[in-house]
């Protein structure tokens, strides 16, 4: 504990964010850096607790109390070295992480809790300007050959980790670039894809092949990838769309969010939108934009957000986003304790770019005009029945409470189900969760000889620091199948220099 009187000296600060004026004329990332001596004092926030419950919210178990300290000190290396012990990809996570740490924050019970997650970027910025983030490349390799379909966090992380071990992993990425969701999925306003490409680059230089334009069981067969390695990785995401199936579902100008958003990140990178669709799918056959328009998201997450921000840097009309869910309450209630991740009321950056949202209301149908086009959104309120902790037990639509809100352009910004399904998982033949997810046991080993899976497409849509986490657990099942566990590599003298680790594994 560096600074015993900072949670009482310093109140909880954030960066600032670059002017709504300025910021929707552009595509680059809405937020500042922190000021050196700012992060010093939000750093010496952190009370070294006996129990570090920041450490166990978080799904890669960042050992938080240890690197806050270190930045208290400025002892930047050092914090770097914690972080990455635990943590592949810090400058994802402290962009896009929701950071159920700073909920999980013992401070947090009565007073503003720690910015952990704007600490965890910083350093891993500070490291790379630094020159401390260099490649880790194994002196030997076991002979092993790993494929891993799908570059998206868990894929990546799965890769890295086995990379590190000595094992010749080979990543196959249906998209022209890899990087998954984190490059076509997630605006640059949030994510700037150099960030992507930073990461991307200093891990080919660690050894690490990539094949884009491979949509493994369409354009690239799967028996061939199974015959040339010796473990294979399902790392696809849940990709298959939740769809809203009311009348008018069939009229122009109703997409999915991922189709709007995919094509938007492709411009920003100076790329044709409608290239390769046969390969890379989630691709619409038209351009999709706001321009001039009335726009109307329909789901109230992280992806309807984005649809936001996007709508408005397009330079559209109105933006109206509409959430099925009654208003959240502004404090956690009797049924979010401390130190669960809260659903209280919160305002995106791109909600405070400009947008009409409403709660408590369920689509009833679209309504067109005779050219096929949408022309309005008919909606009913709901009513929401709560028991005496605050959760919704039932809802009633309210009569009498029908109309139809105008819009020219509808976003469908649901969520996803599981993984397509479609090309490579029937093509396998693994089997699947009632959910439909790829199911698989403890070690994320499928029912299909040397088949693994980890990430989304294992446990539903989910969090980018779970998918690391998944991809990190994966790798060490598959390390352990193929050699017998990390220390066998590490007889061999196999060149695994990561701080403060045990082993290559964070185990």
């Amino acid at each position: 504990m560096g600074h015993k009187t900072g949670f009482i000296d310093h109140t909880r600060e954030l960066p600032k964010h670059r002017p709504v004026v300025e910021r929707i004329k552009d595509y680059k990332e809405f937020h500042e850096r922190f000021e050196a001596k700012k992060l010093n004092n939000q750093a010496s926030r952190c009370m070294d607790c006996g129990v570090p419950f920041c450490s166990s919210g978080c799904p890669l178990g960042n050992v938080i109390p240890d690197f806050n300290d270190a930045v208290y000190r400025e002892a930047w290396k050092e914090a770097y070295e914690i972080l990455s012990s635990t943590n592949n990809f810090p400058e994802f996570t402290g962009r896009i992480c929701p950071a159920p740490c700073d909920s999980a924050c013992v401070l947090g019970i009565n007073q503003p809790p720690v910015t952990i997650e704007e600490i965890e970027k910083h350093i891993i910025e500070t490291a790379f300007d630094g020159g401390f983030v260099k490649p880790k490349i194994p002196k030997r390799r076991t002979g092993k050959n790993v494929a891993v379909i799908g570059s998206g966090p868990a894929g990546l992380a799965a890769a890295a980790q086995l990379n590190y071990a000595g094992h010749s992993v080979t990543v196959y990425e249906r998209d022209d670039e890899p990087g998954g969701l984190l490059v076509y999925g997630i605006p640059d306003f949030k994510l700037e894809k150099w960030v992507v490409k930073r990461r991307i680059d200093l891990m080919k230089e660690e050894g690490i092949n990539f094949v884009c334009n491979a949509n493994v069981g369409i354009n690239v067969k799967i028996n061939d990838i199974l015959r040339e390695n010796q473990a294979v990785i399902l790392a696809t995401g849940a990709m298959e769309a939740r769809e809203l199936d009311i009348p008018g579902r069939h009229l122009k100008g109703i997409h999915p969010a991922m189709h709007y958003l995919k094509q938007q990140n492709k411009v920003n990178m100076g790329k044709d939108p409608f290239a390769n669709p046969e390969v890379e799918g989630n691709i619409a056959a038209e351009w999709i934009t706001a321009e001039g328009k009335k726009v109307v998201v329909i789901g109230g997450g992280d992806t309807g957000s984005d649809c936001v921000g996007t709508s408005n840097r397009q330079n559209a009309e109105n933006v109206m986003q509409l959430t099925h869910g009654p208003l959240p309450p502004l404090e956690r209630t009797d049924y979010m304790p401390w130190p669960s991740v809260p659903a209280i009321f919160t305002t995106s950056s791109s909600q405070e770019e400009g947008v009409l949202r409403e709660f408590g209301l369920s689509p009833v149908s679209f309504v067109g005009n005779e050219k096929g086009e949408v022309t309005g959104l008919k909606v009913v309120s709901l009513e929401w029945r709560l028991d005496n902790k605050g959760k919704r037990i039932s809802q009633l639509q309210v009569i009498g409470s029908e109309r139809t809100i105008p819009c020219d352009l509808v976003l469908l910004a649901l969520g996803f189900t599981h993984a397509e399904h479609g090309g490579l998982i029937e093509g396998l033949g693994v089997d699947l969760d009632l959910k439909g997810n790829v199911n698989a046991n403890k070690r994320y080993v499928t029912n299909m000889s040397k088949v693994y899976t980890c990430g989304d497409a294992h446990r539903g849509q989910s969090l980018v620091v779970w998918a690391i986490s998944e991809g990190r657990e994966c790798a060490r099942a598959v390390d352990e199948d193929l050699c017998g566990g990390i220390s066998e590599l590490e007889s061999k003298d196999t060149n695994l220099e990561i701080a403060n680790m045990t082993s290559v594994f964070g185990f």
